[in-house]
């Protein structure tokens, strides 16, 4: 673990003068390390592995390779922005994998949390392993774990960590985040020239919105989830909510209950609204939304998305509720 360990004299990178210096730095350590051979990366759209992208595509351009694995699991407009921003901005040699059906065809029926998020992370080794067999001369594998990853879990973050991958594939890891906090990686995320969405995204699960769609995942409740959090999200934006609260999200439960829309009976989903403020994730508390907002963003998402008729704010700190619902 000694190489693991943060150097006691590293300055804090707090301005985009530390930050250059630190991409500079990080540009010659990686050449040195990898030289002409080409680097794999699953890159999520998270921040971590966005900055990691985004710091190798300087060092190696080409030679590096973004695998993209689209699980039907991410927020709206996610996956077009990852290519969006790696092939068409930073022109990054992208894989982008199409594996939607292939994760909710393994999900379907699966109700108990920790078994879908089993599934979830199997397949997705599976995934990321068949396209490396499919890439030539592939001899490092980067990774975007940062320092806290190191003091909670050992020298891998979970859902970056590719670990499961066979012992045939013998990558030698490419680390250049993992000495910095999260506030610093997104100093240098800034620095690298990403999108503020991107660089000052939520924490967002690994599961994605697997851990949202509350017991078995079905279609239409993923997309009633995803199209409600893309409608929470947008109205915390125009209301200087973005940036103050620290998480927030939808929640759509497998249940049904009685409503009425257009003089008709209804038999649809609840969608929960979740949002906390919290230093440390240990405990949290939950925003004081104003009144006005949450009945306009009822409205929008009872009329907006489709099979919902009720929303729910949830009122719970953590203890005694968690954070996320699954």
């Amino acid at each position: 673990m000694e190489n693991n360990r943060r150097p006691d004299n590293m300055e804090r990178i707090s301005d985009a003068r530390l930050a250059q210096a630190f991409i500079d730095e990080q540009i010659g350590k990686i050449r040195e390390q990898v030289g002409d051979k080409k680097v794999l990366l699953a890159l999520s759209g998270g921040v971590d592995s966005s900055v990691v992208a985004a710091l190798l595509i300087k060092a190696i351009g080409k030679n590096l390779v973004c695998v993209h694995v689209n699980h039907g699991l991410l927020r709206k407009g996610e996956p077009e922005q990852v290519v969006e921003v790696f092939r068409n901005q930073m022109n990054a040699n992208l894989v982008y994998v199409d594996a939607v059906d292939r994760f909710l065809d393994k999900l379907a029926g699966v109700a108990e949390p920790e078994q879908k998020r089993k599934i979830i992370g199997a397949e997705f080794i599976r995934v990321f392993e068949e396209e490396a067999r499919k890439q030539q001369g592939i001899e490092f594998l980067a990774q975007g774990t940062i320092y806290p990853d190191i003091l909670e879990s050992g020298p891998v973050k979970a859902h970056h960590n590719v670990g499961g991958l066979p012992d045939d594939l013998k990558f030698e890891l490419v680390e250049p985040l993992k000495f910095l906090y999260k506030d610093e990686v997104r100093v240098v995320g800034k620095a690298l020239g990403l999108p503020d969405n991107m660089v000052y995204r939520q924490p967002f699960p690994g599961p994605g919105l697997g851990v949202r769609c509350l017991g078995a995942i079905t279609r239409d409740r993923l997309e009633a989830v995803r199209e409600s959090d893309a409608i929470l999200r947008e109205e915390f934006a125009k209301n200087g909510l973005e940036g103050k609260v620290w998480q927030y999200f939808t929640v759509v439960p497998d249940f049904k209950s009685v409503g009425v829309k257009d003089g008709k009976r209804t038999f649809e989903y609840p969608v929960i609204l979740r949002a906390v403020n919290t230093k440390d994730a240990m405990t949290a508390t939950v925003e004081d939304v104003p009144f006005a907002l949450l009945q306009h963003i009822t409205d929008r998402i009872t009329k907006e998305v489709k099979g919902v008729n009720r929303v729910l704010y949830d009122l719970t700190p953590k203890p005694t509720g968690t954070i996320e619902w699954e």
